[in-house]
């Protein structure tokens, strides 16, 4: 067997591999008497069929089989004893490859294209400066937060005088041009009504200060912009015959409904966390400044990576790829879309310089990922979207079960493992590089991300 590696230029390169009878020949043999021990040919008890006759009908196909399992065995073998950082994976080239004759020839030579991963300083040390944003805290913030809380935790009460927001409940009826009830019109029990979110001013100002028992007398029309839906909805009627009715209607309100924030106290504290875990306002408003700082250093975190891959990336400068090869595996993965491959190529040459110059870092940084650690991310994802409805004491046996259904989708589980290489390579990096912290708003802390979509 003779193998070897033709570099054409810096990024690509020819292998090619020169397999010999004795390469073969004793699998080959192996393989015809595996495959005599359960032959089922007429005339032949299993196990009794010729090796002749066997190798006179399967023989080339076992052959052909067994080359292309030692051609791949081989090949692999070779990259990586080699240690060849290769990108994707070796493609045959046809033109230097020669025809196959199976039944006649005892050598073969196979070629492939191999893509070279570029080189490149993706390393990093002291004389490499960043900033560090850390999201300051301020009592406006938690303020509005406990409000959050106390607006999650209020409740639906029953009052005698409408105000903004608040939900009417009556009889609605038809008038005619006369301000009366329409004989045969359109009348709707129980309806239901938020005049704040009428589009007209006018219509909407009838309702402020009215009582339980007043009678209003409005215009749904106006009130609504002539939307159909909406008047479909309020009249139960079908759009087409909701949009003709233009007149006043009169409004006998029956109940007003205000939903009304929770007291912020200890039974709205054990409610939203869970009893005792805080005893008193005091301790509520630093219990959430310490999520909102956990959450925010998680955005730190996000920021943080971007800028390093920004900065490795504009200190890299211009790097040259595979361009052809990778086309071609782009395309082998994506069959019948040659558009889609034109329009997503340079956005995968930025992703695969970013992945190659992680590679750099972790190896350079030590970075290990262990299934624990994943696992952990998963928990914490999970934890976030809990986060997000106010649930925030999850017992962690619940986060386990949600995370391990997380981890059985294997796209969610490469996500978790990528996210988990880049908050290893960010908490390590940040010991290697020269850092600035600085502590923003998170007002300040917004704009930065629109200044970097504007540059």
């Amino acid at each position: 067997m003779n193998i070897s590696l033709e570099n054409v230029d810096k990024v690509n390169a020819l292998l090619t591999i020169k397999l010999e009878k004795t390469d073969y020949e004793e699998k080959v043999n192996t393989a015809l008497k595996d495959f005599r021990k359960k032959a089922n040919i007429p005339g032949f008890r299993p196990g009794q069929v010729p090796m002749g006759l066997l190798k006179k009908r399967f023989g080339t196909e076992l052959l052909a089989e067994q080359v292309n399992k030692i051609l791949s065995e081989e090949v692999y073998k070779y990259i990586r004893e080699q240690k060849i950082n290769i990108l994707g994976e070796p493609l045959p080239n046809e033109e230097k490859t020669p025809k196959m004759d199976f039944d006649n020839q005892e050598e073969f030579t196979f070629a492939f294209d191999i893509a070279l991963a570029p080189e490149f300083d993706g390393k990093i040390s002291k004389k490499d400066k960043l900033t560090y944003y850390t999201i300051k805290v301020d009592d406006a913030m938690i303020d509005q937060q406990v409000q959050a809380y106390a607006q999650r935790g209020g409740q639906y009460n029953k009052v005698d005088e409408y105000q903004d927001n608040d939900m009417v409940k009556g009889l609605l009826a038809e008038l005619d041009e006369n301000g009366n009830v329409l004989e045969g019109g359109v009348q709707v029990e129980g309806a239901v009504m938020l005049p704040n979110y009428m589009k007209n001013d006018t219509e909407k100002a009838k309702f402020l200060s009215a009582k339980v028992n007043d009678v209003i007398v409005f215009n749904p029309a106006n009130a609504y912009n002539n939307s159909e839906v909406e008047l479909a909805s309020l009249l139960k009627l079908d759009k087409s015959v909701a949009a003709e009715k233009k007149g006043d209607f009169s409004f006998q309100i029956e109940e007003i409904t205000r939903y009304e924030p929770a007291p912020v106290n200890q039974e709205l504290f054990d409610r939203m966390l869970g009893e005792g875990v805080v005893k008193s306002e005091e301790e509520f408003r630093e219990y959430i400044k310490k999520n909102m700082e956990t959450q925010f250093a998680n955005d730190s975190e996000y920021k943080f990576m971007l800028d390093l891959r920004a900065y490795l990336t504009n200190r890299i400068g211009e790097v040259e790829f595979p361009e052809t090869i990778l086309k071609r595996i782009m395309k082998l993965n994506n069959p019948n879309n040659d558009e889609y491959v034109e329009k997503n190529f340079e956005g995968s040459l930025k992703e695969l310089l970013w992945h190659l110059i992680k590679e750099q870092l972790s190896d350079q940084l030590q970075i290990k990922v262990e299934q624990a650690d994943v696992m952990e991310a998963a928990k914490e994802a999970t934890r976030m979207q809990f986060a997000q409805y106010g649930m925030m004491n999850i017992p962690d046996e619940s986060l386990e079960q949600y995370a391990t259904e997380m981890l059985k989708n294997k796209e969610q589980a490469e996500g978790l493992v990528s996210r988990t290489v880049e908050n290893k390579i960010g908490k390590a990096a940040k010991d290697v590089l020269t850092l600035k912290n600085k502590e923003v708003s998170l007002e300040e802390f917004n704009k930065l991300f629109q200044e970097e979509k504007t540059a």
